[in-house]
């Protein structure tokens, strides 16, 4: 009995040392990737400006530092490195939770097809400026329907007599998206402009060039959201992780708790992809190296998920912005670069991926 309350101490104590660890390698990451650019800045001269303005604390700390500085840093840098943490941290977590929805780990948000759905959308505003009516916030709305619009497509099609069949939400999942593709790349290739047609694909990659402050509200209250009904349902969680037959006799609704897992991550999925475009592979990876460091728990892996996702996000975008500067990368193709061996990787691990054939 002592043993095994001295290695629950322990890995508890291992478990905080990790959580403080990521939250400062966080604020390390968030400053770094505000200083780095074309113009150098140093880290205190950031988090002065940042502080000057806060409310109620701004009129106490000097912001000392050009307009110019200023500006960088509050209008451009800033908004882009809190994009990029809501990015991935809401993809992170959406992609646990999907793993949990299917048991499988080397599932992600993408496979319900809301990526596609949100490129459909996106891509109608780009090419042929549809919705323009509701002005800069045409490309996220439009976006957000799409990915709506072929989530419920998928949702009816998986079901079966009003029950979810994973394996039909697999398959529905792919077969939604490969039509929604193929519908994106006839509406990119009719495009009237080739300006049009390379901003739709320059987007469709994946880039968080058009962070603003305006746009970080809806996303981040999303974010907020879905994160709080994902950690308050962790206990549902690990309990879908051990079967379908066992969570019933634990008294838990599988059909209804798989419906408002599908809801929430489509929702998180498509108001994301609606700001950031389509960037694969934050979901699937980011879930999987958190499980090797803090165990199976959910009530761990989503929010280490939150904040790997976040930190790993950052550091991307920093490598897009700056590996061929002055030009600048999709995001898209760095996460692709970095998923692609690791997917690789996972799957020659299949006894783990796939609970052993």
């Amino acid at each position: 009995m002592k043993k095994r309350l001295h290695a629950l101490v322990r890995k508890k104590a291992r478990t905080f040392l990790i959580l403080g660890f990521s939250v400062l390698f966080l604020l390390f990451t968030i400053t770094f990737a505000v200083m780095i650019g074309s113009v150098s800045l140093s880290p205190l001269l950031v988090w002065k400006i940042i502080f000057s303005h806060m409310p109620y604390i701004n009129h106490y700390i000097d912001g000392s530092g050009s307009l110019a500085q200023s500006a960088i840093i509050w209008q451009i840098r800033l908004p882009r490195v809190l994009l990029a943490c809501i990015v991935g941290a809401g993809l992170s977590i959406a992609g646990a939770a999907v793993q949990a929805l299917v048991k499988n780990s080397i599932a992600d948000p993408y496979i319900l097809g809301v990526s596609s759905g949100a490129s459909v959308g996106a891509t109608l505003v780009i090419t042929a400026g549809a919705f323009s009516i509701l002005g800069i916030y045409a490309l996220s709305i439009a976006a957000f329907i799409g990915a709506l619009l072929s989530v419920l497509g998928v949702f009816f099609l998986a079901q079966v007599r009003g029950r979810i069949s994973t394996v039909r939400l697999l398959l529905s999942g792919v077969a939604v998206s490969m039509i929604l593709t193929a519908l994106t790349n006839f509406i990119v290739l009719s495009a009237p402009n080739a300006e049009g047609a390379r901003s739709a694909l320059f987007w469709m990659i994946g880039s968080l060039t058009g962070a603003r402050w305006d746009y970080l509200f809806i996303p981040f209250t999303v974010f907020c959201f879905v994160f709080l009904f994902l950690w308050s349902q962790y206990r549902a969680l690990n309990i879908l992780l051990t079967g379908e037959e066992s969570a019933v006799t634990l008294g838990i609704n599988v059909h209804m708790f798989r419906k408002l897992l599908i809801i929430a991550t489509a929702l998180l999925t498509g108001v994301i992809v609606s700001v950031s475009g389509a960037i694969g592979f934050v979901g699937l990876m980011i879930p999987h190296i958190v499980r090797l460091f803090v165990g199976s728990n959910y009530k761990y892996v989503i929010p280490f998920s939150a904040l790997w996702g976040a930190i790993f996000l950052i550091w991307a975008d920093v490598l897009a912005r700056t590996v061929i500067s002055p030009q600048e990368l999709p995001i898209g193709i760095i996460t692709a670069l970095v998923g692609g061996p690791f997917f690789i990787w996972l799957l020659r691990k299949s006894t783990y991926a796939f609970g052993g054939e």
